[in-house]
């Protein structure tokens, strides 16, 4: 561990937290924000969006005066985050565990299986269940019963049905 050096967290702004990041580290001070991808739907599609996984929260690492003086003026932060009465100190461990945890959750990806029931989640067939067929790199073949017919979706437009569930009426 660097000389004095520990970890801190930091309450920012609501929605700044990659700002802050941005400014902390051309201040070369070093961060950690963990982001994990989260499925975010407009009216035609589904994306795939870097988000932070604690909200509001960003670690640095730093000595607590300079963390007193030079950061908590930072424009985004709130004020660091106490405990005791003195700025709580995340120890390494934890941000280990909190990098492990993102990495093997990266890991896992959606997977679909043949004949697994799944809901088309926007685009003109929006609501409409079907079952998986045939499954490629970007697209998914689906049988719509209601429909009776065959049709190719993108990955990232379809989400899982729980069980055996009725589709939304």
């Amino acid at each position: 561990m660097a000389a004095g050096k520990k970890w801190y967290a930091l309450y920012t702004v609501p929605r700044a937290e990659k700002q802050v990041e941005q400014r902390l580290k051309r201040a070369e001070v070093e961060t950690y924000l963990p982001l994990h991808l989260s499925p975010r739907q407009w009216s035609d599609r589904i994306k795939l969006v870097e988000v932070p996984l604690l909200p509001s929260y960003i670690f640095v690492k730093t000595t607590e005066p300079l963390l007193r003086s030079g950061i908590i003026p930072t424009h985004g932060v709130v004020r660091s985050v106490y405990y005791n009465g003195k700025p709580a100190v995340i120890r390494d461990p934890e941000i280990a565990a909190i990098r492990l945890f993102l990495e093997k959750a990266r890991a896992k990806e959606i997977a679909y299986s043949l004949d697994e029931k799944v809901l088309i989640a926007c685009g003109p067939l929006k609501n409409i269940a079907g079952k998986v067929k045939r499954i490629g790199k970007t697209h998914i073949a689906l049988y719509l019963e209601q429909l009776g017919v065959m049709v190719s979706v993108a990955i990232n437009q379809v989400k899982k049905l729980p069980g055996n569930a009725a589709p939304p009426a």
